[in-house]
């Protein structure tokens, strides 16, 4: 996966990557990547999909939680490792194999991740109108990604995994989210982690900060 830099990728990322907003902090990264194999790519690319066709093989038809799904045919196998190298680089010290991360990306929609913006970035949308006069933050950050992905011909997905093993968890975090936005065509793929952390926290993690449980509600309530 190769990087590739954008000026309005990282205008977002100088607003968002670590907005005081009083007892709480938003921490935002946005990163672009082609689906061009460098390094260690290919290795890890066989890998999992070796992983994949043996978690196929072991599936269910009636395990309504499998994925199985994103996993039948070739092309979405090969998205889902884009999605995994992307993850790679955006954290290169954790390793994502070791948690079967194939397994925790759902496909959502634009609507749904407007949704859930406005839910959890109302405080910072108003701090980005009042210090910027080119539009709401999420019309310059849907022109960010639409120069990277072309957002109406793209697939976005969501990366919830399991607490115990996720590496955007940090000390006293309230909420995460990850999406990412592929481009089948272009190839390309765009990662949007949002975060927030609580500043009243010390050492330890927030014991009444809300579950993944609560935030897997959002998407079952929703209307895709």
């Amino acid at each position: 996966m190769k990087f590739l830099e954008y000026t309005n990728l990282d205008r977002l990322n100088v607003f968002l990557g670590h907005l005081n907003l009083g007892e709480r902090t938003i921490k935002c990264c946005l990163e672009a990547y082609s689906c061009k194999h460098a390094g260690t790519d290919k290795r890890l690319s066989l890998s999992l999909e070796n992983e994949m066709l043996d978690y196929l093989g072991k599936s269910s038809d009636t395990d309504s939680s499998s994925p199985v799904d994103l996993l039948l045919s070739r092309s979405s196998r090969k998205a889902l490792i884009y999605l995994v190298l992307t993850l790679y680089q955006m954290y290169p010290d954790y390793d994502f194999s070791a948690v079967k991360a194939h397994q925790f990306f759902s496909e959502e929609s634009w609507d749904t991740f407007k949704q859930i913006f406005n839910n959890y970035m109302f405080e910072a949308s108003k701090e980005w109108t009042e210090r910027n006069e080119d539009g709401s933050l999420l019309e310059v950050i849907y022109k960010a990604l639409d120069e990277v992905v072309k957002l109406a011909e793209c697939e976005i997905y969501v990366y919830n995994p399991n607490p115990n093993a996720d590496p955007f968890l940090e000390e006293g975090t309230i909420w995460s989210f990850c999406f990412l936005f592929y481009n089948r065509k272009l190839k390309r793929v765009a990662g949007f982690r949002i975060c927030c952390t609580s500043n009243m926290a010390n050492d330890a993690f927030l014991t009444d900060s809300p579950s993944y449980g609560e935030d897997d509600e959002i998407f079952d309530n929703m209307d895709m």
